[in-house]
């Protein structure tokens, strides 16, 4: 099999066995468990097809292995690789649908769709071993550069967002009172700043492919579309549940931006 097709079927595999672990544990979170894994062990994979000689792909498979350490190592301090560590927003989700349609949406979104998001984001790896050999540009430079600064912006803000949370719990145990969410720091510009790294992380990551000779408007587009519609959708559903808790949120939606700033407004 060629490494496209290797890589596919890895990446259908994981679905199947996504899927299975959820239907047989009753926790809906295997795929946030090898979220952070999977992309770099593709583009590891596709670096592999081309003996790690290639500059470019050597430095994506480098890249990629650093955001998914930073990535893996935040979601294990929250806890969710602990039994039980699964999202919260399954549950709420679960009690809102019946269970053959969540069933459903186990199968064809959380572990089928969402698998191949993970395949797509490392697409543009595949483009440059397609054009290995190409020479090193100004684009990738860029892309590398980009990468490492929305890198930075989301590990920032996760640590940012892990603070404030130690902090509430600590106030909590105090009986104290005190801010139900982050407002400060990055969360201050916008509402979501480790979301809009974590989207502009793979947007930097897709330049590769351009800076391989592949087309703008290539497959490797479809990663970085694919993860803005789902974030999207995600941010939308979480504030959703933030609203339900605490109706101050309202007023924070009001004043701060969800994903991008907007330094023409107030």
């Amino acid at each position: 099999m060629s490494p496209f097709e290797v890589a596919a079927s890895a990446a259908a595999v994981a679905a199947a066995l996504c899927w299975l672990a959820a239907e047989i544990t009753g926790e809906h979170s295997w795929v946030d468990r090898v979220w952070s894994i999977l992309p770099p062990v593709y583009v590891a994979y596709f670096a592999f097809a081309a003996d790690f000689t290639d500059p470019r792909l050597l430095t994506m498979a480098i890249l990629a292995a650093l955001w998914g350490g930073r990535l893996t190592y935040n979601f294990a301090r929250k806890g969710g690789y602990a039994p039980g560590g699964e999202d919260y927003r399954w549950a709420v989700l679960r009690a809102r649908m019946r269970p053959w349609q969540f069933r459903l949406f186990n199968l064809f979104f959380i572990a089928g769709l969402q698998n191949a998001l993970l395949f797509l984001l490392a697409l543009p790896a595949y483009e440059a071993l397609v054009r290995a050999g190409t020479p090193w540009g100004l684009i990738d430079t860029i892309a590398a550069l980009l990468f490492l600064l929305f890198l930075t912006l989301e590990t920032v803000a996760d640590e940012q967002q892990w603070r404030f949370h130690q902090g509430k719990a600590a106030r909590r145990e105090r009986g104290e009172e005190g801010p139900n969410f982050c407002t400060t720091g990055l969360f201050a510009v916008v509402r979501h700043p480790n979301f809009t790294g974590e989207i502009l992380i793979w947007w930097s990551f897709y330049l590769f492919s351009v800076g391989a000779g592949a087309d703008w408007c290539g497959p490797a587009l479809l990663g970085p579309v694919l993860l803005t519609a789902l974030f999207q959708g995600s941010t939308a559903f979480t504030e959703s549940i933030s609203l339900s808790k605490y109706p101050e949120y309202a007023e924070y939606q009001e004043s701060t931006p969800r994903l991008l700033p907007r330094p023409w407004r107030r």
